[in-house]
C-alpha cells in the first residue's frame, strides 16, 4: 500500500514535491537509454494491430463459425480480460519489475493468438481472444509505465506521443489487413501472423530493455497480491457486459436477465472499490488516494470517454461504408485510415503543446469538444455522401481525439509522486481499456435495439427474419447486400442510415457532456525531474561508477 503521505499528497490539487534523490535524466542518456525504445516500438506494433484487425473480418468470422448474437464476444472477451489484467500487471511490475513481466504479457498473446487462429468454433476462438486479451492488456500499460520510469512528468507527452504513432501505425493497419487476409486468404491469418512478430518483440525485449529491478520473493507475492480485488473487478465487469452484450438482442431490457446482471454488475464495482479502501488489503490494486484530487479524477474519466469513442467509431464506421455505401471489407479498412492514420500530426500537436507551454487543461477542451462536434456531424453520412464528406468528417473527429491521446496521462501523474507510476498507469490503462469495453457494448445496444425497432420499415419478412434478433451487425456486408433486390436493398440502407444516426447521436452527447468536466480540473506545474529512480535504464556499473568518482571530485 502507498505510503500515509503519498496519499496524502494526492488527496489535494497540488504537485508532488520533488524527492530529495530527484533526478534530471534528459543529461544523462546514452545508448542504452534510446535502445529500448524501438523494443517497445515493435511491441506496441503487436498489440496495436490485435486492436483493430478484427473490427472488418467480424462479420465473415461471425458467419463462418456461426456465432449468432455472440459475435461481440469475439471483441469482448479480447477487452474485457485486457481490462481486468491490467491492474494485475501493475502490481506484478512492482513486485517483480518490468521486463520479465513485460515479456510475459508478450509470451500470453502470441498463445492465444495460436489458439484462436485454430478456434473449430466460437466457444474456442472466444477463449484464444481472451488469453490474447490478457497479454495485450499488460502490454500496453507496460510499455506506458515504462516510458513513465524513464522520463520526467513534462516530457512524457513527446514520448508518449512517439508510443501512441506506433500505436496509430498499427491500429491504421489492422482493419485493411483483416480485411485483406479475409478476402484473399484466411482470417485465421489474422492471429496467426502474430506469432512471428511476438517473437521478434520477446526477443528485442530480452535483448534491450535493461531497467532496474526490485524483487519480491515469491512468498511475499502470494502475501501482498490483492485477491479479492482482482476476483471483484473481473466478475463486475463480466457481469455488466454479459447484460448489455444481449439486452435488447437475445433478452429485453426489462429481462431479469439482463437487469440482474446489470445489478450484480454495480454492487460488485462498489464492493472492489470498498474493498481497495479498507485497511485488510495489505496492497491495493487501484489505490483510493489516486482519485483523492479532482484532477486526476476528471482526468480518469476523460480517458475513459476517449477510449469509448475510438472503439465506437472504429467498429460502426465500417458499418456504414459496407452496409451502406457498399464497400468490401478491404476498401473499408482504406476509407477508415482517416481517422487511424490521422491520429499520428495531430497527437503530435497535442504532445508538442504540452512539453512547450507545460498546460493540459487546453488540451483537454479543445480535443473532447472536437470529439463531440466530429461525431455529430457523422450523423450527416447517408447513401449519398461524397468521399470528401467522410474524409474531412473523420479527420474532424480524430483531431480531437489524437490531441488529447498525450495529455491524459501527464495530468493524472501531475498531483501524484513518480512512486506512484505502476498504480496510476495501471489504474489508467485499466480505465481507458474499460472505455474500450463499453465502446463496442453500448452502440451494439443501441444498434440493434434500434434496428429492431425499424424492421417494420422493409416490406420482405424474411430479410426481417434475417436481420431480427441482433443479427443486423452481422449481415451487414456488401455480399449480404448485393443479393438483394434493387427495392429491397434501398429499404435496407435506409434502415441502416437512420440506425446509424441514433448512434452517432448518442455518441456525440456523451463526449459533449464530458466536455464541461474540463473546467473544474486545475493547472498543475508538470515536473521537469524524476522524484525517483527505482525503476529507471540501468546503466554499466562502470559508467555509473565514473559519474560518482567525478560528482565526488567536485
Amino acid at each position: 500500500m502507498a505510503d500515509s503521505a503519498s496519499a496524502a499528497s494526492a488527496s489535494v490539487d497540488t504537485p508532488a514535491p520533488p524527492a530529495t534523490n530527484s533526478k534530471d535524466i534528459g543529461t544523462n542518456r546514452g545508448w542504452r537509454f534510446w535502445a529500448i525504445f524501438p523494443a517497445l516500438c515493435v511491441t506496441a506494433l503487436l498489440s496495436s494491430i490485435e486492436a483493430t484487425v478484427v473490427s472488418n473480418a467480424l462479420s465473415t468470422i461471425t458467419a463462418e463459425l456461426d456465432l449468432g448474437d455472440n459475435y461481440p464476444w469475439v471483441v469482448n472477451s479480447f477487452l474485457l480480460t485486457s481490462t481486468a489484467a491490467q491492474p494485475i500487471f501493475g502490481q506484478l511490475a512492482d513486485f517483480w519489475g518490468r521486463r520479465w513481466v513485460t515479456m510475459s504479457a508478450v509470451a500470453l498473446l502470441v498463445f492465444g493468438s495460436g489458439i484462436s487462429g485454430g478456434a473449430s468454433n466460437g466457444s474456442m476462438l472466444i477463449a484464444g481472444r481472451a488469453i490474447m486479451g490478457i497479454g495485450g492488456g499488460g502490454i500496453n500499460m507496460l510499455i506506458e509505465l515504462i516510458v513513465c520510469d524513464l522520463v520526467p512528468l513534462r516530457e512524457r507527452p513527446k514520448f508518449l506521443g512517439l508510443v501512441a504513432i506506433i500505436f496509430a501505425l498499427g491500429t491504421g493497419m489492422g482493419p485493411f489487413i483483416g480485411g485483406a487476409l479475409v478476402q484473399h486468404s484466411s482470417w485465421r491469418w489474422i492471429f496467426y501472423m502474430n506469432i512471428p512478430i511476438g517473437g521478434t518483440a520477446i526477443v528485442l525485449l530480452f535483448l534491450f530493455l535493461h531497467v532496474n529491478t526490485k524483487r519480491t520473493s515469491f512468498k511475499d507475492t502470494l502475501g501482498r497480491f490483492d485477491y479479492i480485488g482482482s476476483v471483484l473487478v473481473l466478475s463486475s465487469t463480466v457481469a455488466i457486459i454479459f447484460a448489455l452484450t444481449y439486452g435488447g438482442a437475445r433478452h429485453p431490457w426489462s429481462s431479469w436477465r439482463v437487469i440482474v446482471p446489470i445489478v450484480l454488475g454495480i454492487v460488485g464495482i462498489i464492493a472492489f472499490h470498498a474493498w481497495e479502501a479498507s485497511s485488510w488489503v495489505k496492497q491495493p490494486l487501484i489505490p483510493p488516494h489516486l482519485f483523492g484530487n479532482r484532477t486526476s479524477a476528471i482526468s480518469f474519466y476523460a480517458t475513459f470517454v476517449q477510449a469509448l469513442l475510438f472503439v465506437w467509431v472504429i467498429y460502426f464506421l465500417p458499418v456504414y461504408f459496407q452496409a451502406v455505401l457498399g464497400s468490401s471489407a478491404t476498401r473499408a479498412g482504406v476509407q477508415l485510415l482517416p481517422t487511424v492514420t490521422g491520429i499520428i500530426p495531430f497527437a503530435g500537436v497535442g504532445a508538442a503543446f504540452v512539453e512547450k507551454v507545460g498546460r493540459y487543461k487546453p488540451v483537454h477542451f479543445a480535443g473532447l469538444a472536437l470529439m463531440a462536434i466530429g461525431t455529430g456531424t457523422f450523423t450527416l453520412l447517408d447513401e449519398s455522401s461524397s468521399t470528401g464528406m467522410w474524409v474531412g468528417l473523420q479527420l474532424l473527429q480524430v483531431a480531437g481525439f489524437a490531441a488529447i491521446t498525450t495529455a491524459l496521462l501527464p495530468a493524472v501523474q501531475a498531483p501524484l509522486s513518480d512512486k506512484d507510476n505502476a498504480t496510476s498507469t495501471a489504474a489508467w490503462a485499466y480505465i481507458r481499456s474499460y472505455g474500450a469495453v463499453w465502446g463496442i457494448t453500448i452502440p451494439v445496444a443501441v444498434f440493434n435495439t434500434q434496428f429492431d425497432r425499424r424492421l417494420h420499415e422493409i416490406s420482405d419478412p424474411a430479410i426481417r427474419s434475417v436481420f431480427a434478433g441482433g443479427n443486423a451487425y452481422a449481415h451487414g456486408t456488401k455480399e449480404f447486400m448485393s443479393q438483394l433486390s434493387p427495392e429491397s436493398r434501398v429499404e435496407v440502407v435506409g434502415v441502416f442510415v437512420q440506425v446509424l444516426k441514433v448512434v452517432w447521436i448518442v455518441a456525440a452527447a456523451i463526449c459533449a457532456a464530458s466536455t464541461l468536466l474540463v473546467f473544474l480540473e486545475k493547472e498543475i506545474p508538470l515536473r521537469t525531474e524524476l522524484d525517483s529512480d527505482e525503476f529507471g535504464y540501468k546503466e554499466k556499473k562502470k559508467e555509473s561508477d565514473n559519474e560518482k568518482a567525478g560528482d565526488a571530485a567536485k
